[in-house]
């Protein structure tokens, strides 16, 4: 049985994630900032991202990281930093002088590419994104490869499912950042998510860059009417027709295949 510690337990990806590495027979810990509800089975150790001095305790003896800790919607671009690079520099360290047999699996984004290649961006293309949060993750990326630890990094799509609330939330995105009805996003369910993450802990992706995406690309314009508040469409012509839109020849060539191969069969199966 592996041992794996996750950060990021609480968030988004990592609730639904824990239960699913749990029952597949891992022995988990969540790196946790107060004692908060975790699955049967998880054990919650006390420890900051920012305070190097309290990782010791979480990562020895574990076999595996998972790090999906991070910070993305927030116009405080100095915590996006902070928490992006300087804590992943931490856990990196922490891991080195206290668990350095450790495989370390990362938690990376799709919004690392600029989407001015030509085409569904690939592990090998340009990334050009300057923003905050993408660009954080680029670095962190970087410092991880250098760190001479036992690594991979997964760039996740747009992640929905489990009633998580973040399709729901794709109508007020489009208001807010004025995304064309028609451009179309890489997207993979939490249960795909799973799988990518439980194939990187075997060693399959070790030394990679790996895109997950499921098989198909989905529009704002259905993700809307998916999330049951339809928006208008649009004939005008997408500026920028690929970003958003990811490869994933790679982790098939590697062993992933998604078990929920678009939204609309998740669609089907009650699975939103």
């Amino acid at each position: 049985m592996q041992t794996v510690l996750l950060t990021g337990g609480t968030g988004l990806v990592g609730s639904r994630l824990l239960p699913r590495l749990s029952a597949a027979g891992f022995d988990c810990r969540a790196l946790v900032r107060r004692e908060v509800d975790l699955p049967a089975g998880v054990t919650g150790v006390r420890g900051e991202l920012s305070d190097p001095a309290t990782l010791r305790e979480a990562v020895e003896g574990v076999d595996a990281v998972v790090h999906l800790a991070a910070l993305f919607r927030t116009g405080d671009e100095d915590a996006i930093w902070r928490a992006n690079l300087d804590g992943t520099r931490h856990l990196v360290d922490a891991v080195k002088a206290h668990a350095p047999s450790a495989r370390f699996v990362m938690a990376s984004t799709g919004n690392v590419y600029g989407g001015d290649v030509g085409h569904p961006a690939r592990e090998d293309d340009p990334a050009t994104a300057k923003a905050a949060y993408p660009a954080s993750k680029l670095a962190a990326e970087a410092l991880l490869r250098d760190s001479g630890l036992t690594w991979s990094i997964l760039r996740l799509p747009f992640v929905y499912g489990d009633g998580d609330g973040h399709l729901e939330s794709m109508p007020a995105l489009a208001s807010r950042f004025g995304l064309h009805p028609a451009h179309s996003y890489s997207v993979a369910h939490h249960r795909d998510v799973a799988i990518a993450f439980r194939l990187a802990l075997t060693g399959a992706m070790d030394g990679r860059v790996v895109n997950i995406t499921d098989d198909a690309p989905v529009t704002v314009y259905e993700m809307a009417q998916y999330a049951g508040a339809p928006i208008e469409g649009s004939a005008e012509p997408l500026a920028t027709p690929w970003a958003g839109r990811m490869d994933g020849s790679l982790a098939r060539a590697l062993g992933f295949e998604p078990t929920v191969p678009t939204i609309h069969a998740a669609a089907r199966e009650g699975m939103l």
